[in-house]
């Protein structure tokens, strides 16, 4: 069912894209963090989903690899590395007529809540709109953040990347990016945000190995679902998790907008990736999803919780429909 050209017009105002609802989504199996350094896993995100072949196909899985325990470390050199190469594995991939309608192509770039990025394009072929995506041409050096190898998870490993390219809209502005792989796999994105404008990543408590320091794994958790509460409207449990949004936040802004729109309320979370910053404070990097049956949009966060404080401040959000 299409939406009224009004709310249409509402929806694309803050995020550039409409919205169809209940596009069904294929479950698929990405590696469960299992160790608490790890990306703090959802308890209602423990499998990733991937967009259909078609609007009526009907879902399949993949099979989960065996978590590895002789798993080669990965280096800050090597995570770099492949960034670089799911860059050009991106780009080779959204060259491809329709390439959002083919579930092998989606499965080898995205994981979690990045595999909505299939759908967004979806939408936009079901309103007849031009494909959205564009080549990412980092410029300089992506900075990389990785945990140390024997803080990684068993079911797999992870790394953080903040690189500067264009955004949609053609303006070139710092985006940071989680990846995530299984054993034997490459890596894929998982996640991924521009930074807002005025703001900056903060910078991360290295080890002498340039190896980032662990998060707080019950902050990450309560910080994702103090949002998940913000955004499904839920006034009275703002704050129960002990943290709450800071008054100038995005979310605090775009929630009045979106929520005129096609708004969907978000059933759980990806996990999240994060590690603690030279300052002291917490960074964190996550996205909250629909029900796997019915996906409409998709919030990536990039937040800092500042040493001793409880008011989450955001560096960095989207919101997608």
């Amino acid at each position: 069912m299409r939406a009224q050209p009004l709310i249409v017009a509402l929806v694309l105002s803050l995020t550039g894209c409409g919205a169809i609802p209940g596009l069904p989504y294929r479950p698929a199996d990405p590696p469960t963090p299992s160790r608490a350094a790890s990306p703090a896993a959802s308890p209602s995100q423990s499998q990733s989903q991937s967009p259909s072949q078609s609007p009526d196909a009907t879902p399949s899985a993949s099979a989960t690899p065996a978590p590895s325990a002789t798993a080669q470390a990965l280096t800050v050199p090597q995570a770099r590395t492949a960034m670089r190469t799911w860059v050009a594995q991106y780009n080779a991939a959204i060259k491809k007529r329709k390439w959002w309608r083919s579930n092998a192509r989606l499965d080898a770039l995205f994981v979690e809540g990045a595999l909505h990025e299939g759908v967004l394009e979806r939408n936009r072929e079901g309103f007849g709109w031009k494909p959205a995506h564009k080549p990412i041409n980092p410029t300089g050096t992506p900075a990389v953040y990785v945990p140390r190898p024997e803080r990684q998870p068993p079911a797999g490993d992870w790394f953080i990347a903040k690189a500067t390219y264009r955004d949609t809209k053609g303006h070139s502005r710092p985006h940071v990016l989680a990846f995530l792989r299984s054993p034997g796999q490459s890596f894929r994105l998982a996640v991924a945000t521009p930074v807002h404008w005025g703001q900056r990543m903060p910078e991360p408590l290295l080890d002498a190995d340039g190896y980032i320091a662990d998060m707080d794994d019950e902050m990450a958790a309560a910080v994702a679902e103090e949002y998940r509460n913000f955004w499904n409207g839920d006034r009275n449990k703002e704050g129960d998790s002990g943290y709450r949004l800071a008054k100038d936040s995005y979310s605090r802004k775009a929630f009045p907008r979106v929520n005129k729109g096609l708004y969907v309320g978000f059933a759980g979370r990806g996990s999240v990736f994060g590690f603690r910053t030279a300052s002291g404070g917490m960074f964190f990097l996550f996205a909250l999803l629909n029900d796997a049956k019915s996906v409409n949009n998709v919030l990536s966060e990039a937040v800092l919780v500042p040493k001793g404080g409880k008011a989450v401040q955001e560096l960095g959000g989207s919101w997608f429909s």
